[in-house]
C-alpha cells in the first residue's frame, strides 16, 4: 500500500511539473491561455508557437529522456553490481560523442562548410552520427563480452574505450576550426530543446518501445543480484542475460544521446534515489520507480534551465549535477541515519 501511494505521488508530481514547465519561462503566459492553446486555440500565434513548438516538446523530451537514462543506469549498476556504474560506464556515450566529433569537427576542414551552418540537415547528420558511434561501441562491447568472463574486466575495457574516444576527440578539436569546435562543445553540454516536430514524435515512439522492452528483463536482473553462481544454479544463462541487459542499456543511451546530447548524472544518481525512497532491491518495483524518478528529476532540471532571468537556457548537464547531487546526498544520508538508529 505504501509503495502504491509513492507511485501515485510520483505520477502526480510529474503531471504538476509538466504543467509548471508549460507555464514558466522567459515569457509569462497565463494558465487559461495555456489551456486554450493545448485545446487548439491558436488566436495568439506567438504564445502558440512558444507552447507547442518550444515548451511542450522540451517537457515531453525531458520526461522520456530522464526515464530512459535512469532505467539504463539501473541496468548497468545491476549487471556490474557496482553502485558507481552509469549509462556512460561502457564508453557508449563517448562513442556517440566520437561519432558527432567526426561529423562536426571534420565537416569544415574536409568539406569546406561548417555543419553548424546547415540547419536541419546538420542536426540530422549529428543525430545519425551519434547513433552510429554509440552502436559501433556497443557492438564492440558485445564482442568483448563474448571473450571475457568477469564483469570487472568488461567494465575496465569499457572505461578504456571511453578514454580512447576522448583522446581521438581531443585530437580532432586541435585540428578543427574554432567555429566547429564551438558547435561540438555546445552539443556536448546537453539540451532537451533540440527535439521538436516530427523528431519529437519519433523520439517518443522509440522510447515508448525501448523502455517497456527493458522492463521485460526484470526477472533476469533480479537473479543477477543473487550472484552468478546462484543465478546459474536457478537456470539463468548468465552470458546471454548480461548481453541482453547491456544491449538494452546501450540502445537507450544511444537514442537519448543522439537526440539530446550527452546528459550526465541522471543515470548514475536516480537509481540510488529510487532505492532510498522505495527501500527495495526488487526490480519489479525499482524499474518503474526509477523511470518515474528520472522523469521527475529531468523536468525539474529543464525548468531550472529555463527559469526567467536567464538569457536563453542554461546547459542541462550543469543543472542536473547542481540540482541532483544535493538531493541524492540528503536522501542517502537520511537513509543511513535511519539504519544506524535501528
Amino acid at each position: 500500500m505504501k509503495k502504491a501511494s509513492l507511485f501515485l505521488s510520483l505520477l502526480i508530481a510529474i503531471v504538476v511539473l509538466l504543467v509548471v514547465n508549460l507555464l514558466i519561462g522567459s515569457v509569462r503566459i497565463p494558465v487559461g491561455d495555456v489551456c486554450r492553446i493545448l485545446l487548439g486555440d491558436d488566436s495568439n500565434d506567438i504564445w502558440t508557437n512558444i507552447i507547442l513548438n518550444s515548451r511542450l516538446p522540451q517537457a515531453l523530451t525531458a520526461i522520456m529522456a530522464g526515464a530512459g537514462l535512469a532505467v539504463s543506469g539501473l541496468q548497468m549498476q545491476t549487471v556490474f553490481r557496482n553502485p558507481l556504474a552509469g549509462p556512460s560506464v561502457l564508453g557508449i556515450s563517448n562513442g556517440s560523442a566520437l561519432g558527432v566529433a567526426f561529423v562536426v569537427l571534420l565537416s569544415g576542414r574536409l568539406g569546406g562548410v561548417a555543419l553548424s551552418r546547415l540547419g536541419y540537415l546538420g542536426d540530422a547528420a549529428m543525430s545519425v552520427a551519434a547513433i552510429v558511434g554509440a552502436l559501433a561501441v556497443l557492438l564492440l562491447i558485445l564482442w568483448v563480452s563474448q571473450k571475457v568472463e568477469g564483469n570487472v574486466t568488461l567494465l575496465i575495457i569499457g572505461v578504456m574505450i571511453g578514454y580512447l574516444a576522448n583522446a581521438i576527440i581531443g585530437v580532432l578539436k586541435f585540428l578543427s576550426p574554432e567555429e566547429d569546435v564551438k558547435s561540438f562543445v555546445v552539443w556536448g553540454l546537453g539540451s532537451f530543446s533540440r527535439v521538436s516536430g516530427d523528431e519529437m514524435v519519433l523520439f517518443i515512439v522509440l522510447m515508448c518501445i525501448l523502455i517497456p522492452l527493458a522492463f521485460l528483463l526484470v526477472k533476469p536482473m533480479n537473479l543477477l543480484l543473487l550472484g552468478d553462481h546462484y543465478a546459474a544454479n536457478l537456470g539463468l544463462n548468465i552470458r546471454r542475460s548480461r548481453m541482453l541487459v547491456i544491449v538494452s542499456s546501450g540502445v537507450l543511451v544511444a537514442i537519448v544521446t543522439a537526440y539530446c546530447g550527452p546528459i550526465m548524472f541522471i543515470g548514475l544518481a536516480v537509481p540510488h534515489l529510487a532505492r532510498a525512497v522505495f527501500r527495495t532491491s526488487d526490480h519489479r518495483v525499482l524499474m518503474p520507480a526509477t523511470a518515474l524518478c528520472g522523469s521527475a528529476l529531468a523536468l525539474i532540471c529543464n525548468l531550472i534551465a529555463r527559469m526567467p532571468g536567464f538569457e536563453g537556457a542554461l546547459p542541462v548537464n550543469s543543472v542536473t549535477a547542481l540540482v541532483g547531487a544535493p538531493v541524492i546526498a540528503m536522501v542517502l544520508f537520511g537513509r543511513r541515519r535511519e539504519e544506524l538508529a535501528e
